[in-house]
């Protein structure tokens, strides 16, 4: 049945499909192995020697902002930065944080794929990389 629907919407030049975000990011607590809901995520662009602000979220019950790119905006190449904001989510749990925020940024060299960057987070560390 998958497949039928799958050929069906490739045979209809007028439906139009609606890519997917090209960006989200997933906080994960080592400390308690499950994922951290309430982290607030910013997204900002360098443009020149300032950063553009282009997005804030929250992260929801599993971690993850999955669309954290502005559906308005075209994703180009060009440096990004997100900011998670550690120090509130770890205040929220009446805890401190060594890192009140993780600046995390990365180059877009293919606009056309998908950027995921998860953080794996604890009180005194964190560990990133270029998720899928």
């Amino acid at each position: 049945m998958k497949t039928f629907v799958l050929l069906a919407a490739l045979a209809l030049p007028g439906l139009a499909v609606a890519a997917p975000n090209p960006l989200s990011v997933h906080v994960l607590n080592l400390e308690t192995g499950v994922p951290s809901a309430g982290v607030h995520v910013t997204l900002e662009r360098q443009v020149g020697e300032s950063w553009q602000p282009l997005a804030e979220e929250v992260t929801n019950e599993q971690g993850r902002v999955p669309a954290l790119f502005p559906e308005d905006q075209t994703f180009a190449k060009g440096e990004y930065r997100v900011v998670f904001k550690t120090g509130d989510y770890y205040r929220q749990q009446g805890r401190s944080a060594f890192f009140p925020e993780i600046p995390v940024v990365f180059e877009v060299t293919q606009p056309a794929q998908h950027y995921h960057i998860p953080l794996l987070l604890s009180p005194y560390g964190f560990s990133t990389y270029r998720g899928s």
